[in-house]
Protein backbone atom coordinates (compact mmCIF):
# COMPACT_ATOMS: atom_id res chain seq x y z
CA UNK A 1 0.00 0.00 0.00
CA UNK A 2 2.55 2.64 0.93
CA UNK A 3 4.63 1.49 -2.48
CA UNK A 4 1.66 2.40 -4.31
CA UNK A 5 1.08 5.56 -2.66
CA UNK A 6 4.84 6.34 -3.31
CA UNK A 7 4.59 5.66 -6.50
CA UNK A 8 1.79 7.97 -7.08
CA UNK A 9 3.11 10.54 -5.15
CA UNK A 10 6.14 10.35 -7.32
CA UNK A 11 3.49 10.49 -10.78
CA UNK A 12 1.70 13.53 -9.30
CA UNK A 13 5.45 15.37 -8.91
CA UNK A 14 6.67 14.30 -12.25
CA UNK A 15 3.57 15.66 -14.04
CA UNK A 16 3.66 18.71 -11.77
CA UNK A 17 7.46 19.63 -13.23
CA UNK A 18 6.62 18.41 -16.54
CA UNK A 19 3.47 20.91 -16.25
CA UNK A 20 5.76 23.47 -14.97
CA UNK A 21 8.51 22.96 -17.79
CA UNK A 22 5.57 23.39 -20.12
CA UNK A 23 4.69 26.96 -18.61
CA UNK A 24 7.91 28.28 -18.62
CA UNK A 25 8.70 27.28 -22.07
CA UNK A 26 5.44 28.31 -23.50
CA UNK A 27 5.38 31.48 -21.07
CA UNK A 28 1.81 30.15 -19.83
CA UNK A 29 3.03 31.27 -16.03
CA UNK A 30 2.99 35.17 -16.98
CA UNK A 31 0.62 37.98 -17.79
CA UNK A 32 1.65 38.29 -21.14
CA UNK A 33 -0.79 40.62 -22.45
CA UNK A 34 0.74 43.81 -19.94
CA UNK A 35 3.40 45.38 -21.80
CA UNK A 36 6.82 45.02 -19.94
CA UNK A 37 9.06 48.28 -18.42
CA UNK A 38 11.74 49.57 -20.12
CA UNK A 39 14.06 47.92 -17.49
CA UNK A 40 12.56 44.64 -18.17
CA UNK A 41 12.11 44.81 -22.18
CA UNK A 42 16.09 45.76 -22.37
CA UNK A 43 16.96 42.36 -19.73
CA UNK A 44 14.57 40.82 -22.50
CA UNK A 45 16.43 41.52 -25.60
CA UNK A 46 19.50 41.41 -23.56
CA UNK A 47 18.45 37.73 -22.48
CA UNK A 48 17.88 36.39 -26.21
CA UNK A 49 20.71 38.26 -27.62
CA UNK A 50 22.85 36.18 -25.19
CA UNK A 51 21.26 33.17 -26.31
CA UNK A 52 22.17 33.18 -30.03
CA UNK A 53 25.53 34.88 -29.17
CA UNK A 54 26.33 31.68 -27.19
CA UNK A 55 24.92 29.29 -29.88
CA UNK A 56 26.96 31.43 -32.49
CA UNK A 57 30.21 30.89 -30.38
CA UNK A 58 29.03 27.34 -29.44
CA UNK A 59 28.93 26.35 -32.95
CA UNK A 60 32.05 28.78 -33.95
CA UNK A 61 34.24 27.04 -31.63
CA UNK A 62 33.54 23.73 -32.56
CA UNK A 63 34.10 24.65 -36.62
CA UNK A 64 37.92 26.40 -35.64
CA UNK A 65 38.56 22.73 -33.09
CA UNK A 66 37.23 20.93 -36.40
CA UNK A 67 39.58 23.10 -38.74
CA UNK A 68 42.69 23.16 -36.00
CA UNK A 69 42.49 19.09 -35.75
CA UNK A 70 41.85 18.49 -39.52
CA UNK A 71 45.02 20.47 -40.52
CA UNK A 72 46.99 18.58 -38.09
CA UNK A 73 45.56 15.36 -39.46
CA UNK A 74 46.49 16.87 -43.07
CA UNK A 75 50.35 17.47 -41.75
CA UNK A 76 50.55 14.25 -40.27
CA UNK A 77 49.45 12.49 -43.87
CA UNK A 78 51.74 14.78 -45.62
CA UNK A 79 54.48 13.05 -43.49
CA UNK A 80 52.85 9.52 -43.75
CA UNK A 81 52.60 9.28 -39.92
CA UNK A 82 49.00 9.65 -38.63
CA UNK A 83 48.42 9.40 -35.02
CA UNK A 84 45.34 11.54 -34.90
CA UNK A 85 42.05 11.04 -36.03
CA UNK A 86 40.21 13.15 -38.98
CA UNK A 87 37.41 14.86 -37.86
CA UNK A 88 34.29 14.41 -39.65
CA UNK A 89 33.08 17.54 -39.07
CA UNK A 90 34.64 19.00 -41.98
CA UNK A 91 32.59 17.41 -44.26
CA UNK A 92 30.01 19.83 -43.84
CA UNK A 93 32.30 22.26 -45.95
CA UNK A 94 31.47 20.07 -48.86
CA UNK A 95 28.27 20.86 -49.79
CA UNK A 96 28.08 19.66 -53.25
CA UNK A 97 29.10 16.32 -52.42
CA UNK A 98 26.18 16.13 -50.01
CA UNK A 99 24.27 17.22 -52.82
CA UNK A 100 25.39 13.95 -54.98
CA UNK A 101 25.28 11.87 -51.61
CA UNK A 102 21.31 12.57 -51.76
CA UNK A 103 20.84 11.86 -55.54
CA UNK A 104 23.21 8.56 -54.88
CA UNK A 105 20.78 7.78 -52.21
CA UNK A 106 17.74 7.91 -54.07
CA UNK A 107 18.92 5.92 -57.01
CA UNK A 108 20.28 3.11 -54.73
CA UNK A 109 18.43 3.30 -51.14
CA UNK A 110 22.03 3.51 -49.61
CA UNK A 111 24.55 6.25 -48.17
CA UNK A 112 27.47 6.89 -50.33
CA UNK A 113 30.57 5.57 -47.12
CA UNK A 114 32.63 8.32 -49.00
CA UNK A 115 31.24 11.57 -47.35
CA UNK A 116 28.87 10.45 -44.92
CA UNK A 117 29.26 12.74 -42.63
CA UNK A 118 28.77 15.73 -45.09
CA UNK A 119 25.56 14.21 -45.84
CA UNK A 120 24.14 13.63 -41.90
CA UNK A 121 25.04 17.66 -41.76
CA UNK A 122 23.14 18.35 -44.53
CA UNK A 123 20.48 16.56 -43.36
CA UNK A 124 20.64 18.00 -39.92
CA UNK A 125 20.70 21.67 -41.61
CA UNK A 126 17.37 20.72 -43.73
CA UNK A 127 15.52 19.27 -40.51
CA UNK A 128 15.95 22.65 -38.96
CA UNK A 129 14.87 24.36 -42.74
CA UNK A 130 11.68 22.32 -41.96
CA UNK A 131 11.08 22.90 -38.77
CA UNK A 132 12.83 26.01 -37.37
CA UNK A 133 12.97 28.38 -40.51
CA UNK A 134 15.98 29.62 -41.62
CA UNK A 135 17.52 29.11 -37.97
CA UNK A 136 20.70 27.95 -38.77
CA UNK A 137 21.86 30.78 -40.89
CA UNK A 138 21.34 33.09 -37.34
CA UNK A 139 22.07 30.69 -34.94
CA UNK A 140 24.70 28.29 -35.96
CA UNK A 141 26.28 29.03 -39.48
CA UNK A 142 29.86 30.28 -39.29
CA UNK A 143 29.38 32.40 -42.59
CA UNK A 144 25.82 33.49 -40.74
CA UNK A 145 27.81 34.66 -38.01
CA UNK A 146 30.85 36.43 -39.86
CA UNK A 147 27.83 38.38 -41.68
CA UNK A 148 25.99 39.43 -38.62
CA UNK A 149 29.37 40.84 -37.30
CA UNK A 150 30.43 42.50 -40.72
CA UNK A 151 26.88 44.23 -40.82
CA UNK A 152 27.10 45.60 -36.77
CA UNK A 153 30.42 47.20 -37.86
CA UNK A 154 28.27 48.51 -40.75
CA UNK A 155 26.03 49.96 -38.47
CA UNK A 156 28.68 51.50 -36.52
CA UNK A 157 30.04 53.01 -39.46
CA UNK A 158 27.38 54.37 -40.97
CA UNK A 159 24.88 55.03 -38.07
CA UNK A 160 21.66 53.51 -39.78
CA UNK A 161 20.68 50.33 -41.46
CA UNK A 162 21.97 50.16 -45.32
CA UNK A 163 19.66 48.28 -47.63
CA UNK A 164 19.23 48.11 -51.69
CA UNK A 165 16.19 50.14 -52.97
CA UNK A 166 13.15 47.36 -53.25
CA UNK A 167 13.23 47.88 -57.12
CA UNK A 168 17.32 46.11 -57.01
CA UNK A 169 16.80 44.25 -54.11
CA UNK A 170 14.33 41.93 -54.91
CA UNK A 171 15.83 41.09 -58.10
CA UNK A 172 19.62 40.43 -56.88
CA UNK A 173 17.51 37.93 -54.25
CA UNK A 174 16.94 35.89 -56.91
CA UNK A 175 20.61 35.40 -58.04
CA UNK A 176 20.82 32.55 -54.47
CA UNK A 177 18.06 31.01 -55.86
CA UNK A 178 19.46 31.03 -59.36
CA UNK A 179 22.81 29.58 -58.58
CA UNK A 180 20.77 26.76 -56.01
CA UNK A 181 18.77 25.79 -59.79
CA UNK A 182 22.05 25.38 -61.65
CA UNK A 183 23.34 23.24 -59.44
CA UNK A 184 19.95 21.32 -58.20
CA UNK A 185 19.57 20.74 -62.44
CA UNK A 186 23.31 19.71 -62.66
CA UNK A 187 22.79 17.00 -60.19
CA UNK A 188 19.31 15.67 -60.15
CA UNK A 189 18.92 16.27 -64.01
CA UNK A 190 21.96 16.56 -66.34
CA UNK A 191 23.61 13.85 -64.24
CA UNK A 192 22.64 9.93 -64.17
CA UNK A 193 23.00 7.39 -61.64
CA UNK A 194 26.30 5.92 -63.24
CA UNK A 195 27.41 9.89 -63.25
CA UNK A 196 26.92 10.67 -59.52
CA UNK A 197 28.51 7.17 -58.41
CA UNK A 198 31.48 7.93 -60.33
CA UNK A 199 31.76 10.96 -58.89
CA UNK A 200 31.36 10.62 -55.52
CA UNK A 201 34.27 7.62 -55.76
CA UNK A 202 36.65 9.61 -57.92
CA UNK A 203 39.92 10.61 -56.82
CA UNK A 204 38.81 14.06 -56.57
CA UNK A 205 36.26 13.70 -54.36
CA UNK A 206 38.23 10.92 -52.15
CA UNK A 207 40.00 13.27 -51.57
CA UNK A 208 38.11 16.75 -51.65
CA UNK A 209 38.39 18.13 -48.02
CA UNK A 210 42.49 18.12 -48.82
CA UNK A 211 41.85 19.51 -51.62
CA UNK A 212 39.77 22.54 -49.86
CA UNK A 213 42.42 22.79 -47.54
CA UNK A 214 45.04 23.45 -50.08
CA UNK A 215 42.93 26.14 -51.67
CA UNK A 216 42.52 28.05 -48.89
CA UNK A 217 46.49 27.49 -47.76
CA UNK A 218 47.32 28.45 -51.38
CA UNK A 219 44.86 30.95 -52.09
CA UNK A 220 45.30 32.93 -55.79
CA UNK A 221 45.27 36.18 -55.86
CA UNK A 222 42.00 35.73 -57.72
CA UNK A 223 40.60 34.00 -54.77
CA UNK A 224 41.43 36.50 -52.52
CA UNK A 225 40.29 39.76 -54.43
CA UNK A 226 36.92 38.07 -54.31
CA UNK A 227 36.70 37.14 -50.93
CA UNK A 228 37.76 40.68 -49.96
CA UNK A 229 35.42 42.18 -52.23
CA UNK A 230 32.66 39.69 -50.38
CA UNK A 231 33.52 41.43 -47.25
CA UNK A 232 33.64 44.88 -48.74
CA UNK A 233 30.10 44.00 -50.03
CA UNK A 234 28.98 43.22 -46.61
CA UNK A 235 30.13 46.20 -44.92
CA UNK A 236 28.25 48.26 -47.40
CA UNK A 237 25.18 46.18 -47.75
CA UNK A 238 24.80 43.68 -45.14
CA UNK A 239 24.52 40.31 -45.18
CA UNK A 240 25.46 40.51 -49.05
CA UNK A 241 26.34 36.61 -49.51
CA UNK A 242 23.79 35.53 -47.62
CA UNK A 243 20.54 37.80 -49.21
CA UNK A 244 21.58 37.71 -52.82
CA UNK A 245 24.36 34.72 -53.54
CA UNK A 246 24.26 31.95 -50.76
CA UNK A 247 22.90 28.43 -52.70
CA UNK A 248 22.36 27.12 -48.90
CA UNK A 249 20.21 29.99 -47.97
CA UNK A 250 17.51 29.53 -51.10
CA UNK A 251 17.15 25.78 -50.22
CA UNK A 252 16.53 27.07 -46.18
CA UNK A 253 14.33 29.22 -47.60
CA UNK A 254 12.37 26.90 -49.79
CA UNK A 255 12.02 24.42 -46.84
CA UNK A 256 10.80 27.14 -44.11
CA UNK A 257 8.24 27.55 -46.27
CA UNK A 258 6.75 24.23 -44.50
CA UNK A 259 7.97 24.87 -41.10
CA UNK A 260 5.71 24.97 -38.37
CA UNK A 261 7.58 27.21 -36.15
CA UNK A 262 6.97 30.56 -37.51
CA UNK A 263 6.90 34.20 -35.75
CA UNK A 264 3.03 34.63 -35.63
CA UNK A 265 1.53 38.43 -34.49
CA UNK A 266 -1.74 38.55 -32.17
CA UNK A 267 -2.95 41.68 -33.32
CA UNK A 268 -5.33 42.18 -30.32
CA UNK A 269 -2.41 42.65 -28.29
CA UNK A 270 -0.53 44.71 -30.20
CA UNK A 271 -0.08 48.08 -30.05
CA UNK A 272 1.30 48.83 -33.37
CA UNK A 273 4.84 50.42 -31.74
CA UNK A 274 6.62 49.62 -35.22
CA UNK A 275 9.50 47.81 -32.93
CA UNK A 276 9.35 44.47 -34.70
CA UNK A 277 10.01 45.72 -37.70
CA UNK A 278 12.98 47.93 -37.07
CA UNK A 279 14.63 44.54 -35.30
CA UNK A 280 14.37 42.56 -38.61
CA UNK A 281 18.11 41.69 -39.99
CA UNK A 282 15.80 40.80 -43.40
CA UNK A 283 14.07 43.84 -43.65
CA UNK A 284 10.54 41.97 -43.11
CA UNK A 285 7.19 44.47 -42.21
CA UNK A 286 6.60 41.72 -39.22
CA UNK A 287 4.53 44.93 -37.69
CA UNK A 288 2.07 44.18 -40.48
CA UNK A 289 1.86 40.59 -40.59
CA UNK A 290 -0.23 37.71 -39.09
CA UNK A 291 2.16 35.42 -39.46
CA UNK A 292 6.00 35.35 -40.85
CA UNK A 293 6.22 33.27 -43.85
CA UNK A 294 8.57 34.67 -45.84
CA UNK A 295 11.63 32.58 -46.96
CA UNK A 296 13.77 35.24 -46.14
CA UNK A 297 12.77 35.17 -42.33
CA UNK A 298 16.44 33.70 -40.85
CA UNK A 299 14.77 33.12 -37.47
CA UNK A 300 16.51 35.21 -35.16
CA UNK A 301 13.77 35.81 -33.39
CA UNK A 302 15.18 39.42 -33.32
CA UNK A 303 12.04 40.68 -33.50
CA UNK A 304 10.17 38.67 -30.80
CA UNK A 305 12.56 40.41 -28.54
CA UNK A 306 12.22 43.69 -29.31
CA UNK A 307 8.23 43.29 -28.32
CA UNK A 308 7.33 45.31 -25.24
CA UNK A 309 3.79 42.76 -25.30
CA UNK A 310 4.82 39.47 -24.89
CA UNK A 311 1.65 38.25 -26.40
CA UNK A 312 1.90 40.17 -29.23
CA UNK A 313 4.49 38.27 -31.44
CA UNK A 314 5.88 34.85 -30.28
CA UNK A 315 7.31 31.34 -31.95
CA UNK A 316 4.35 29.42 -32.86
CA UNK A 317 2.92 26.43 -34.36
CA UNK A 318 0.21 27.10 -36.44
CA UNK A 319 -3.55 26.77 -35.64
CA UNK A 320 -5.76 25.03 -34.15
CA UNK A 321 -2.74 23.69 -32.12
CA UNK A 322 -1.36 27.74 -31.42
CA UNK A 323 1.42 26.73 -28.63
CA UNK A 324 4.08 29.10 -28.31
CA UNK A 325 7.62 28.88 -27.59
CA UNK A 326 9.64 30.58 -25.48
CA UNK A 327 13.42 31.88 -27.07
CA UNK A 328 15.28 30.10 -24.39
CA UNK A 329 12.80 26.35 -25.59
CA UNK A 330 13.77 27.66 -29.36
CA UNK A 331 17.44 27.36 -28.68
CA UNK A 332 17.14 24.12 -27.01
CA UNK A 333 15.18 22.71 -30.11
CA UNK A 334 17.09 23.77 -32.08
CA UNK A 335 20.69 22.60 -30.38
CA UNK A 336 19.25 19.05 -29.99
CA UNK A 337 17.84 18.92 -33.52
CA UNK A 338 21.28 19.54 -34.94
CA UNK A 339 23.52 18.96 -32.76
CA UNK A 340 21.27 15.38 -31.71
CA UNK A 341 21.07 14.12 -35.47
CA UNK A 342 24.83 14.41 -35.69
CA UNK A 343 25.41 12.13 -32.30
CA UNK A 344 22.58 9.88 -33.65
CA UNK A 345 24.53 9.49 -36.91
CA UNK A 346 27.68 8.76 -35.23
CA UNK A 347 25.85 6.37 -33.06
CA UNK A 348 24.84 4.59 -35.78
CA UNK A 349 28.14 4.26 -37.51
CA UNK A 350 26.69 6.85 -40.24
CA UNK A 351 29.67 9.47 -39.75
CA UNK A 352 33.54 8.17 -40.56
CA UNK A 353 34.47 7.67 -44.18
CA UNK A 354 35.46 4.66 -46.35
CA UNK A 355 39.00 6.54 -47.38
CA UNK A 356 41.48 4.91 -44.80
CA UNK A 357 44.19 7.45 -43.75
CA UNK A 358 46.73 5.24 -45.79
CA UNK A 359 44.38 5.90 -48.99
CA UNK A 360 45.05 9.48 -48.20
CA UNK A 361 48.82 9.36 -47.21
CA UNK A 362 49.09 7.54 -51.21
CA UNK A 363 46.90 9.76 -52.87
CA UNK A 364 47.68 13.06 -51.47
CA UNK A 365 51.50 12.42 -52.76
CA UNK A 366 50.01 12.41 -56.24
CA UNK A 367 47.64 15.16 -55.81
CA UNK A 368 48.97 17.59 -58.97
CA UNK A 369 47.82 14.75 -61.14
CA UNK A 370 45.08 15.46 -63.72
CA UNK A 371 43.09 12.36 -62.42
CA UNK A 372 42.85 14.96 -59.05
CA UNK A 373 41.21 17.38 -61.21
CA UNK A 374 37.17 18.21 -60.89
CA UNK A 375 35.08 16.00 -62.85
CA UNK A 376 32.85 17.88 -64.88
Amino acid sequence: MRLAMSRDTMSEQVLRFTRSLWARATGADEDLAVPLKAAALKQRRRFVTGLRWASQWFWLLITIAVGAQFMRWVRQVETGVVTIDRPGGVEAFLPLSALLSLRHLWETGAISPVRPAGFMIFLAVAATGLLMKRAFCSWVCPVGTASEWLAGLSRRAFGRKLALPRGLDLPMRSLKYLLLLFFASAIFWRMSGADVAMFLDSPYNRVADVKMLYFFEQLSPFAAKVIFGLVVLSIAIPYFWCRYLCPYGALLGFLSLLSPLKVTRDAASCIDCDLCTKACPSHLPVAKLTRVSSDECVGCISCVAACPVPRALRVETPAPWRRALRPAAFAVVLLVLFGGTMVAAKVAGVWRTNVSDEEYVSRVQELNDPRYGHPR
